[in-house]
């Protein structure tokens, strides 16, 4: 086996990700670092005389400067040629020159207003300002921290990217060499370091990132801690630069928003709205060959001037156009982050990338994989909308959709490139079709809702995230709940009203504020809904209730709780129960019995007691033959009667949910039937109210294994054909 060739004074192998120089001599190799010769200092040798040559032969050769508005300064200056980004001369031009004021656009804000709630109705579309660190959750290291004490958290070997700046170029150097360059009496170039990412450094206990781009990350939020891909770390970035640090116009890598603190010292940012139009030049000017030659800014109708100094934190929003001089010595840190806000952009501004054939370098890391796994969550997040009957935000609907479109687009792109970023455990095709369900979903009932002019209630995630506990324990319990019905027969398996019982009671422990309390546009929607409700009698309604918990049901859920008092009203939809009632509101003669079991068993499903079933019956449908618009009126008039003789706060009690599986409706016995032995009565007559109401509810409903038990939103778009009396709703 032959023996791999040596390099250079320490005699080792050739390495791929160390910097290297042949000598123009021996043409033998050396490493930088072992010859000192940094990578930026290549450039300006003309002729390079390694050690051993270079005392037979003197030193290295130096190219000669022939202009200062080149990045090839050894180019002669004959005054035809333009001046390049990042030149002294093009430094001293940009400073001369005059621009619209950055405080047109910028938001002036105190840290405790930049809230995910606050971006989440307001849009995050203009760059922010906040002058104090107060409220924004942001800890940093004391304005005294210097680049000697970067050193010493980040290590001196630790090897960091490093501009130089009059040529725009990019090179590598050991961060103990910069440090030596900083502090150098003369600088013989402009250096800046715009990159150095220290999450995996001691530095990175001294920063904590802003609340809001923690709790909007994509990468906080939703990259899984097993996922096979590297996780991305783009948060916590420390920026030194030197006075007249200059970087070009472009847009922040996969479209990132960004946050920037001045530590101390002062940077002066140049901002460009990313309209069609905008973004359309932006393109066509990075990819000129004359692109640096070309100030951008003057390509656009308003470029704006915002300077930031120390102390301040400026938040720039996905797609923005900027760059940056450093006015003077500077230290910053900064971090990017993805979110949901403007989904469309940031892949707009990823696609842009993939045109313009960035270098992976330069791209966020594994910007699919994210946004595979945004995509599982979304749909999550679409489901449970659905599941609580509410429209999500405009903004994540638009998002979803370009979400969509894009993942399409790189699978198609798999046949071609083979270079899949879909994490193994999903799969993209179901995934896309689900998403693409959903969205098709919410379309109809946009559409539905528009036609019937009824507005959407609001869903926003802190409705979410009141709900998200209690749909979890519903589907744990429910699931439960078929697990033992299939692989166990122990009498002891729980059934639909354990789940819905149990379900009920931990949320009105935890319940202190439903989340469409005082929600208007709810009410709009269930009292608009039907016909025989008129706004007017409705709110009636609700004012006498004065004394009642009301509690609408949907899903099985409590999705609307008013606390006024020590009772308890109930809206529960009579057509998803599955209750089979042979028109008891046509003009034949109805049945007592059927219409006492249909209140029993609602009563005792919520795990109340009616205290006197028949006679309050009787009240009941006096009240609805009386003429009165509504069952809303009927049911206040018949609550607070004062023929009832006492308070209504003691019309119900709470009794617990037998375990009793539900009885077909063709095995209802006679009333007052003789005792019998089974499991729900155990041999004995059953106490009047209590077991009695619960078989009853069995007999009545005849609950389907596979379906909900309440679905306000079926009833919602189709009306129920059979009804009791008279009103598809019952309220209690």
């Amino acid at each position: 086996m032959a023996t791999a060739q040596l390099y250079c004074v320490c005699r080792q192998p050739y390495d791929v990700s160390r910097f290297m120089i042949e000598c123009d001599i021996c043409k033998d190799w050396f490493h930088g670092s072992c010859v000192e010769v940094e990578e930026h200092h290549a450039v300006d040798i003309d002729v390079y005389h390694c050690p051993n040559c270079d005392v037979h032969h003197g030193p290295s050769l130096m190219k000669k400067r022939r202009n200062w508005h080149r990045h090839d300064y050894t180019e002669p200056d004959d005054g035809s040629k333009p001046v390049q980004a990042g030149t002294s001369v093009f430094v001293r031009e940009l400073q001369a020159r005059t621009f619209p004021s950055g405080d047109e656009i910028l938001q002036q804000m105190h840290g405790s207003q930049v809230t995910q709630r606050y971006l989440e109705r307001h849009g995050f579309r203009y760059p922010i300002a906040v002058h104090k660190m107060e409220g924004l959750g942001l800890r940093l290291p004391p304005p005294d921290f210097s680049v000697k004490d970067v050193e010493r958290y980040v290590g001196g070997d630790k090897v960091i990217d490093v501009i130089d700046v009059a040529r725009q170029a990019d090179s590598k150097m050991k961060l103990s060499a910069f440090v030596k360059y900083y502090y150098s009496p003369q600088r013989p170039k402009v250096l800046n370091v715009i990159s150095l990412e220290f999450s995996d450094t001691k530095m990175s206990e001294l920063v904590v990132v802003p609340d809001i781009a923690q709790k909007m990350s994509w990468v906080e939020n939703y990259w899984p801690d097993d996922s096979y891909f590297p996780k991305p770390f783009v948060q916590k970035y420390c920026l030194m630069g030197v006075k007249d640090s200059y970087t070009d116009f472009h847009i922040d890598f996969g479209g990132t928003s960004v946050w920037y603190h001045v530590l101390w010292g002062e940077k002066i940012f140049y901002l460009i709205k990313p309209t069609s139009a905008n973004l359309a030049l932006y393109e066509e000017w990075s990819s000129s060959p004359s692109q640096s030659e070309v100030f951008f800014g003057e390509k656009v109708d308003k470029c704006y001037k915002c300077v930031v100094r120390q102390g301040t934190t400026l938040l720039i929003p996905t797609g923005w156009i900027h760059a940056v001089l450093t006015s003077q010595d500077c230290m910053a840190f900064g971090g990017n982050f993805l979110h949901n806000l403007n989904i469309g952009m940031q892949l707009r501004c990823y696609e842009m990338e993939r045109r313009l054939k960035t270098p992976d370098l330069f791209k966020f890391p594994y910007f699919e994989a994210i946004c595979w796994y945004v995509a599982k969550n979304l749909l999550e997040t679409l489901k449970e909308s659905r599941e609580d009957n509410c429209l999500p935000p405009e903004y994540l609907i638009k998002g979803v959709k370009a979400l969509i479109t894009a993942l399409r687009n790189w699978l198609k792109r798999e046949v071609t490139e083979p270079a899949s970023e879909v994490p193994d455990h999903i799969r993209p095709n179901h995934l896309i079709k689900m998403l693409t369900k959903e969205i098709q979903y919410l379309e109809v009932s946009q559409t539905l809702m528009k036609s019937q002019g009824i507005s959407a209630c609001p869903s926003t995630r802190s409705a979410h995230e009141r709900g998200s506990y209690a749909r979890r324990t519903a589907r744990r319990l429910h699931d439960q709940h078929h697990h033992h019905h299939h692989h166990s027969h122990s009498p002891k398996a729980p059934s639909n009203l354990d789940i819905f019982e149990q379900h009920t009671q931990e949320v009105l422990k935890r319940l202190e504020m439903g989340p469409y309390e005082g929600d208007a546009s709810f009410n709009l929607k269930v009292n608009g809904k039907f016909n025989k409700v008129s706004t007017a009698s409705a709110a009636v309604a609700v004012r006498s209730l004065d004394n009642d918990l009301r509690l609408v049901l949907c899903n099985g859920r409590i999705i609307r709780a008013d606390m006024l008092g020590n009772n308890l009203r109930l809206c529960v939809c009579l057509k998803c129960t599955g209750l089979k009632l042979n028109h008891v509101c046509s003009e034949s003669a109805t049945s007592p019995s059927t219409e006492e079991d249909a209140i029993q068993g609602m009563l005792s499903m919520a795990g109340l007691l009616y205290s006197h079933p028949i006679q309050e019956h009787k009240n009941f449908m006096d009240s609805q033959g009386s003429g009165s618009n509504s069952s809303s009126e009927a049911w206040s008039s018949h609550t607070h009667s004062p023929a009832h003789g006492k308070s209504p706060t003691l019309g119900y009690q709470y009794c617990e949910t037998s375990l009793s599986p539900p009885l077909h409706p063709s095995k209802r016995p006679a009333s007052n039937p003789p005792p019998i032995s089974n499991q729900a009565t155990k041999g004995k007559r059953p106490k009047k109210g209590m077991a009695t109401a619960k078989q009853r509810l069995g007999k009545i409903l005849k609950l389907s294994r596979h379906k909900p038990f309440f679905c306000l939103s079926q009833c919602l778009s189709q009306p129920p054909p059979l009804c009791i009396f008279g009103w598809p709703l019952l309220l209690f």
